[in-house]
């Protein structure tokens, strides 16, 4: 999808969108338009149910005297309430009104209501950012797909008084977009062709932007001691690795004061990375396992963030580490009952194989806060049935030890439209993972509150670092489109982190 920016001329051609609020108070585009057709706009509002609402369309048939090939009418809401995601939502939805029309191209008018904190670059911006975001199709595949059951849409032409800055707002998010785009991809791909050695691979394409790259295989990690992360591997023919990732922004300090006046490392991000899930000896269910191919979209959402903060060049000095590894039953497999030394010291009993992630990222977040003493680490991971159970697919849980961090979290998701829930962790859940026979064991055993206790688990190798865990299990996939995410891979996460980093951990206005 191409988007360009021009002044707010009315197009000769193609398709024509333009902005309605909420009781059909129509924006300044769409009162000229109606001028312009002699009031095509208001006797096709008079005649439907289509009321302005956020989210709603309404096509209109253009006269032929104007050269269009259609009319969209998108609901903005009230006008007082528009903000940078009411415009993504919009253009998110004009975009998948529009693409299936058999029109190649679009012009969209952007005003900005009266007394809006927003100019109507920002918002001309923020609307080609969700037009981008919707179009977005995994696709590589379809051998088949016929010519007319493609996306005929191309091209943009956002309409706004001073474009130049809306251009210039839209190239940060352009490449805040090809991080999503990134992980929706990763996220995507069949675990035949992806697993830990090719995701390692995509990961090194970073390198490009200027991200520091390493990769450890099985032997590097047997001398670490990872051995909870090579337990879950082991019964995959696909070898194990751990990807680093290091973001050294122009200008950012690689150690910084603390309020202590201790200095402290980067911004740390961890991503559970199971490209396939089995569940091991502990086997799923048939019924959906193909599913368990996004079982990375923890690590997947990490690789994104560092893309998109790499991309945009991010004054902020950043880390991510991701565990990657293929759960599989073979006959070297991991067994419930097995005890394992974790990299920390720590021994674990493993009372289920497909209670993985978990030791996964237990591995990996002892590494990342022994090498590099991060001020905080995040991990994503897509990590609980449970936690789908409490929140559905309308936000992410979120634990942490420190609310200052979590506070942050959440209002960073609330600014994107990622958002989380916190959930509680506490010494009675804690005590749930202890083990008879080891430090602790990878389940409580019990069916209740099994996002805490798997947080809990997680808990015991972070130390005293500042630290959040986002089970996103709910989150990385959608089964319906939405407004700026299609069906399919999300890219969950990355828009979250991006803006945590840029509002809190970087010395960058927005």
């Amino acid at each position: 999808m191409k988007v360009t920016f021009a002044k707010s001329t009315p197009p000769r051609r193609g398709a024509y969108v333009v902005g309605v609020y909420a009781e059909r108070k129509l924006t300044p585009a769409a009162r000229a338009l109606d001028r312009a057709t002699r009031g095509v706009v208001m006797r096709a509002l008079a005649a439907s149910r289509f009321k302005g609402k956020a989210r709603q369309t309404l096509q209109v048939l253009a006269p032929a005297r104007s050269g269009l090939g259609a009319i969209l009418l998108v609901g903005l809401g009230e006008a007082k309430k528009v903000d940078a995601l009411v415009m993504q939502e919009a253009g998110g939805t004009a975009y998948a009104a529009l693409s299936g029309n058999g029109i190649g191209s679009v012009a969209v008018a952007v005003d900005a209501p009266e007394g809006s904190k927003l100019t109507a670059a920002d918002l001309a911006a923020e609307l080609a950012f969700g037009f981008k975001l919707r179009s977005y199709r995994f696709d590589k595949y379809r051998t088949k797909e016929k010519p007319e059951d493609k996306p005929a849409l191309k091209t943009a032409a956002i309409l706004c008084a001073e474009p130049d800055k809306a251009r210039a707002r839209y190239g940060r998010l352009e490449r805040i977009a090809d991080g999503v785009f990134f992980t929706r991809d990763l996220v995507s791909e069949p675990p035949n062709v992806l697993y830990p050695e090719t995701l390692a691979e995509a990961a090194r394409t970073l390198t490009k932007l200027g991200v520091k790259v390493e990769v450890l295989g099985v032997k590097e990690m047997r001398k670490l001691g990872m051995n909870a992360l090579l337990g879950v591997g082991q019964g995959s023919a696909k070898e194990s690795k751990l990807v680093v990732m290091e973001w050294k922004g122009a200008g950012a300090a690689t150690k910084t004061k603390g309020k202590d006046g201790k200095e402290t490392g980067p911004v740390a991000f961890v991503g559970k990375g199971v490209t396939f899930d089995t569940g091991g000896i502990s086997l799923k269910p048939g019924a959906g396992m193909e599913e368990m191919k996004w079982d990375m979209g923890g690590a997947g959402a990490v690789i994104g963030a560092m893309k998109a903060l790499a991309g945009r060049k991010s004054k902020a000095h950043a880390v991510g580490v991701v565990g990657l590894v293929e759960n599989m039953p073979d006959g070297n497999a991991q067994r419930p009952g097995d005890i394992v030394k974790s990299m920390s010291g720590q021994t674990i009993e493993i009372q289920n194989t497909d209670a993985e992630g978990r030791l996964v990222l237990a591995d990996a977040l002892w590494y990342c806060k022994t090498r590099f003493k991060p001020k905080l680490m995040i991990d994503l991971a897509t990590l609980t049935g449970a936690i789908v159970v409490a929140l559905g697919h309308e936000m992410a849980g979120m634990y942490s030890n420190n609310d200052e961090l979590a506070s942050r979290i959440f209002e960073a998701g609330g600014k994107v439209g990622e958002r989380v829930w916190r959930m509680p962790l506490g010494p009675a859940y804690d005590k749930m993972m202890d083990s008879d026979i080891a430090d602790m064991k990878n389940i409580s055993g019990r069916r209740d509150a099994g996002s805490t206790t798997a947080a809990q688990f997680l808990q015991r190798f972070v130390d005293k670092t500042p630290w959040a865990h986002l089970d996103i299990a709910g989150m990385a996939w959608a089964g319906k489109d939405m407004a700026t995410v299609p069906k399919g891979g999300t890219g969950y996460g990355v828009r979250l982190l991006d803006r945590l980093v840029a509002d809190f951990y970087e010395s960058l206005s927005r």
